[in-house]
């Protein structure tokens, strides 16, 4: 690969004609969605309550590519993107229908709908109690700081994204309540938390979707990290490329971020591209393709990961096919992650015995080289648990779990037990190993820490 900068005003290879503007489309859009794609009455009236409370946002893109509408609201895709009967308990259902009719409820609505968010868990894993850190006694905003190599940005401008995944974890960025927001206004508390902590070699730039802003606002964001001589990896968290990669292809200013990509890269430093791919299908189109090539053409990795999600790609061919996909796009297999305790849970939860399950079963049939996927991964508090696999060779089952993040360094690697329980979801829903060392049992906490229901 060539390490120059492509010159301004220059393109990198093809990029086609320019393509459609961007366009959103949300909640005050249902019925032009429905009309148009034929959405059942029903179905219509669900995706119009259920937003009232968790955030719904979908493109053109998605709407005309990605989604199957012979399956209607069978679909995956839709399935991904569409507010579903569900993913709120039915008193909530029943509560929103019921205050949503009148507009004289309308403050009782919005009490509602806060207590609902409330009771969703929106910041799961102690992100707001355990990861914020602080500057001169201060809270620093929009940064997150869990791992001692990485922190987390979340510049306010990218706190938003072309699609919204109906699973996000992160849902409660776009819900306008301020105080459930990560947001930094700009990267100079980011810069003073990499001089007071030279370790941290990696910063990932995240949301929302930072691939949301403008170049010229991202750049502002990018370039004073080039200054910092202890960053050596920049990380962009994006799922851009899956719902709207004529980002990196037609829009007006394709050219101008793929001109910044290779700008870090002639830093020396390593650009990551953290791609969310969640179903086969996303990796479809023309498009996306030639998305993934004219990144990989900066000299910047494209690293893929998803969650395991009921009703979306809670199949072992689905995640082969994904797998293989990636690879073949000359993208790199990372991460399958454990839905998180978090916004509709519920319904998108998959058992870790079953995703355990899922998981070797696809990996068994991956080329070797698709084989750097790991999973199924739990993001919890302490760290990134994996499961290994389940112990069947005394009289009880085991989960084989181990530490491949932590909080705590110390705890890097390390394996340990919890007794087999087939619904269990969660790290909290396990028990742990008598023999499970105190230090193991102090970080995982809760249930698995103590036996307590």
């Amino acid at each position: 690969m060539k390490s120059t900068v492509t010159a301004p005003g220059a393109t990198r290879g093809p990029a086609g004609p320019p393509g459609e503007r961007f366009r959103a489309f949300g909640p005050r859009h249902i019925d032009e969605i429905a009309d148009r794609y034929g959405l059942a009455p029903e179905t219509r009236e669900t995706v119009r309550r259920i937003s009232l409370v968790l955030p719904f946002r979908v493109n053109g893109y998605v709407l005309d590519q990605l989604i199957d509408w012979d399956r209607g609201a069978e679909d995956p895709l839709f399935q991904l993107t569409f507010p579903q009967p569900g993913m709120l308990t039915e008193e909530d259902e029943r509560e929103l229908e019921k205050l949503s009719a009148d507009p004289a409820d309308r403050l009782l609505l919005r009490e509602a709908v806060s207590a609902i968010r409330r009771r969703l868990n929106p910041h799961p894993s102690g992100q707001q109690q355990l990861n914020v850190p602080t500057h001169n006694g201060a809270a620093l905003p929009g940064l997150q700081h869990k791992y001692r190599e990485t922190v987390l940005y979340f510049p306010s401008q990218g706190q938003t994204c072309h699609a919204y995944c109906t699973y996000c974890f992160r849902w409660a960025q776009f819900v306008g309540d301020a105080d459930l927001r990560f947001a930094a206004p700009d990267p100079s508390g980011l810069l003073a938390h990499l001089a007071d902590h030279p370790d941290v070699h990696d910063v990932l730039i995240t949301g929302g979707d930072p691939m949301v802003m403008s170049t010229e606002r991202l750049r502002r964001h990018v370039e004073p990290l080039l200054g910092v001589e202890s960053v050596r990896t920049v990380r962009i968290g994006t799922k851009s490329v899956a719902y709207w990669p004529q980002r990196f292809v037609t829009d007006p200013d394709a050219d101008d971020v793929l001109r910044l990509f290779e700008e870090v890269v002639a830093s020396g430093r390593q650009l990551a591209v953290m791609a969310h791919f969640s179903h086969p299908r996303e990796l479809s189109t023309g498009l996306a393709r030639q998305a993934l090539r004219r990144i990989r053409d900066t000299g910047a990795v494209i690293y893929c990961q998803a969650p395991l999600i009921s009703h979306v790609n809670d199949d072992a061919e689905v995640w082969a096919r994904l797998w293989r996909a990636e690879l073949a796009a000359g993208a790199v297999p990372y991460y399958m992650f454990v839905e998180r305790d978090t916004g509709p849970q519920d319904y998108f939860k998959v058992p870790l015995a079953r995703a355990t399950e899922i998981f070797q079963d696809a990996y068994r049939t991956l080329p070797g080289l698709a084989r750097t996927v790991r999973g199924p991964v739990m993001s919890a508090t302490p760290g990134k648990v994996v499961v290994d696999g389940i112990d069947e060779t005394g009289p009880e089952r085991w989960f084989q779990l181990r530490m491949l993040q932590a909080r705590d360094p110390s705890l890097v690697g390390r394996p340990f037990r919890a007794r087999y329980d087939p619904d269990a979801a969660w790290l909290h829903d396990l028990e742990l190993h008598p023999d499970t060392p105190a230090d193991l049992r102090d970080a995982v906490g809760g249930r698995a820490g103590n036996g307590a229901p």
